[in-house]
């Protein structure tokens, strides 16, 4: 008697599938202290790999203040923040990232991606109208259908569009949120806030800003896009994490006192998980401190980019995508030229990864910039794109 095919045969055939594509994934272990020179494989490489934008991840508070949490509450929050999961520290963050984003009230998560599931899924539901960015961030996107609302894309940074989609349908639904990254992710250019704040008045919409990538590095705090622009008095739900300029893990939503308070009770990824782990709390509350106190860094940060702008205007037939944050990518036509090019790379010394379709609509080299990055690292790191 023949065997019947197992129920799971369809997996290998669908990773051939990616393989022949050139979408394959694995990972690249990292054996050494987060920072701009990373060991990799055993191989000493310039890190523009990284989220770490002010060099955060690897300093010595940020350890000290984990450390003492650990010492003082254990590894782990035991239970979610409703039951036995709740510690000083906790309150103690969201507390300063209230104040920090000049809002009433901030709510912690244990990651960015379940802050936008938890408060997207919470604040729109089957008889409403979501309307984002068509290069937003996964977990924007998923928090859209987790909500069961009617959800359309509108184009790149297009509020042409946006209005014409507002025009069309919010008077067909009970409410309407506005999705947009503060700084897109896999681009580096920011969203028209302004604008989108305007529309949202008009049509009286909710706005939720994903700031995951400009929290720490925009604004003349660090506070993120929303400071950068002008808009921080403006009624909106800030969202952000805190394991990239924060160096830390987990995410937050900050906004009105009655928003905070309505996650709390409504919010399943933040209800039903385990809280955020002591440690992880403590640094982010010591990151937060730091980014206030010490503008300098982000002035490196800056100082950093501009320099390698000037290399990359250098290079004749280099194509860049606009951009206004510390991450530059490089266009490349194709997935297997990204792979190449990420390949000749590293063996100058750099670790810079191609980024290629599902993740992005076309294939680049995505490199991001550190405040610890050194004129060296930047010098080698330009000499290394001329040679391509």
């Amino acid at each position: 008697m023949t065997p019947s095919p197992s129920p799971y045969d369809w997996i290998d055939d669908s990773l051939a599938a990616i393989h022949r594509a050139r979408w394959y994934r694995q990972v690249r272990v990292i054996t050494s202290l987060a920072g701009p020179v990373v060991e990799i494989e055993g191989k000493a490489m310039l890190n523009f790999a990284s989220n770490d934008y002010l060099g955060l991840a690897g300093d010595e508070r940020l350890q000290q203040a984990a450390i003492e949490a650990i010492a003082r509450y254990g590894t782990g929050s035991t239970g979610s923040r409703l039951l036995s999961g709740h510690r000083p520290v906790h309150g103690d963050l969201e507390q300063a990232i209230a104040r920090w984003k000049q809002t009433e009230a901030a709510i912690v998560f244990s990651s960015g991606y379940s802050a936008n599931l938890g408060a997207i899924a919470a604040l729109a539901g089957a008889k409403d109208l979501i309307l984002g960015d068509e290069y937003n961030h996964s977990s924007l996107k998923n928090g859209a259908k987790l909500s069961g609302g009617s959800v359309f894309d509108y184009a790149h940074n297009d509020t042409t569009q946006l209005r014409l989609l507002l025009e069309q349908h919010r008077s067909l639904h009970r409410r309407c949120l506005i999705l947009t990254d503060g700084v897109f992710s896999m681009d580096g250019d920011i969203c028209p806030l302004p604008e989108i704040l305007a529309l949202a008045a008009e049509f009286s919409c909710m706005v939720l800003v994903d700031d995951a990538h400009g929290t720490g590095v925009l604004g003349a705090t660090g506070a993120g896009c929303a400071e950068q622009l002008g808009c921080s008095k403006v009624p909106l739900v800030h969202v952000g994490t805190l394991s990239k300029a924060l160096g830390s893990l987990g995410g937050y939503v900050a906004g009105s006192a009655s928003l905070i308070d309505f996650l709390r009770n409504r919010a399943a990824t933040w209800i039903y998980t385990t809280a955020l782990s002591p440690a992880a709390a403590a640094a982010a509350l010591a990151a937060v401190r730091i980014v206030q106190t010490e503008p300098e860094r982000r002035s490196c940060l800056w100082q950093s980019v501009a320099r390698l702008r000037q290399h990359f205007e250098g290079v004749k037939n280099l194509k860049t995508l606009p951009s206004e944050s510390p991450i530059l990518c490089l266009q490349l036509p194709d997935a297997e030229t990204a792979l190449l090019a990420s390949q000749r790379l590293a063996e100058r010394g750099i670790f810079a990864p191609a980024i290629r379709p599902p993740t992005v609509p076309t294939s680049r080299i995505r490199i991001s910039v550190m405040a610890t990055h050194q004129p060296e690292h930047i010098e080698q790191l330009g000499r290394a794109i001329a040679a391509l």
